[in-house]
């Protein structure tokens, strides 16, 4: 008999299941033979948009360096970034997808003997990320489907070393207030990073969200994570961020791959960061399809989780199973 080589794997990844995102649409029009333009997918958080052809012309004119490697600094994106968020260049850590920079943050911060606190209906990746570095996830019992998080503060062990928190929070929707936070983060020790995802940030209009960036000063040991997959539209280029204090970014940045980005979709991003045309319309669609969507779920007597972010959650009837994710 051969090798065993999942038994070779260290135990924290053998012990994984593989990650399933939803199902190309591509996919279900073979199984059901179905025509591709009949099908909307609503079990992805894509922007409904498309990319916006600030991003489509940017991505053209570098289409004659896709034989070239990619800058490794990503200069003109961490340019933009500085001027537009009032960062300086050191404290940006670049990754394929706001994912990737979770992933990086947990190998360089998780091991055996640590272990890390989110919330009960976290995102996915959390878990995942932490288990394949043999830390102890430390899962708190949700409040009102959202983040309990004076429970959170008190669940912080001498050994956590990551809290995780989503701000909206993927799937629920749900989201909480800078007062919150600031009460948070004022019980937690400085030893303890606390990762603020904030993916669907430009989807909030309320006064009352707290923007993690400008909290960075007061809070050394806050790191915000960023993305251009949802309001900016480019979900298939995989591009997103965090914005840390210098020391995390260069510690993640050690371990970052050198070309884990590549030039066309760093164009793309610089092209649509400063679409303010683009950003503006992508919050109003989602707002008028969250409004249609909470209609027809109210009309077909569904309850729902109200969301602050481009999808909702409903009961679908099905018991502990029937909680489904719909996007606008």
């Amino acid at each position: 008999m051969g090798c065993d080589f999942i038994q070779l794997a260290v135990p924290g990844v053998r012990a994984l299941n593989p990650y399933l995102p939803g199902k190309p649409v591509e996919e279900l029009a073979r199984e059901q033979g179905l025509d591709v333009s009949s099908i909307v997918k609503l079990a992805s958080n894509e922007n409904p948009l498309g990319a916006a052809q600030s991003s489509r012309e940017a991505i053209a004119v570098m289409l004659d360096e896709l034989a070239r490697y990619p800058d490794s600094s990503l200069y003109n994106l961490r340019d933009a970034l500085c001027k537009k968020l009032a960062v300086e260049p050191d404290q940006i850590t670049f990754g394929n997808g706001s994912n990737d920079v979770l992933v990086l943050l947990a190998q360089c911060y998780l091991k055996e003997g640590c272990s890390a606190v989110f919330s009960e209906y976290a995102f996915a990746v959390y878990p995942i990320a932490v288990q394949a570095t043999g830390a102890e996830s430390i899962v708190v019992p949700a409040k009102n489907w959202g983040h309990d998080l004076e429970a959170m503060a008190e669940a912080v062990r001498s050994d956590t070393r990551i809290v995780f928190l989503a701000n909206p929070n993927n799937p629920t929707g749900t989201r909480f207030s800078k007062t919150e936070l600031l009460t948070f983060l004022g019980k937690v020790s400085e030893e303890v990073v606390v990762v603020l995802d904030e993916a669907y940030f430009e989807y909030v209009l309320d006064s009352e969200y707290p923007n993690g960036i400008a909290l960075l000063n007061e809070y050394p040991n806050l790191i915000v994570i960023r993305t251009f997959s949802k309001a900016y539209g480019l979900a298939g280029g995989r591009i997103g961020y965090s914005v840390s204090n210098s020391e995390i970014a260069s510690v993640l940045n050690r371990l970052r791959q050198p070309f884990n980005v590549n030039n066309l979709i760093e164009a793309a991003a610089v092209a649509v960061l400063n679409d303010e045309a683009y950003l503006n319309r992508s919050r109003q669609v989602n707002q008028d399809g969250m409004a249609r969507i909470e209609a027809g779920l109210r009309s077909m007597g569904f309850d729902y989780i109200s969301s602050s972010g481009n999808f909702i959650t409903f009961d679908a009837g099905m018991g502990g199973d029937g909680l489904l994710s719909a996007s606008s």
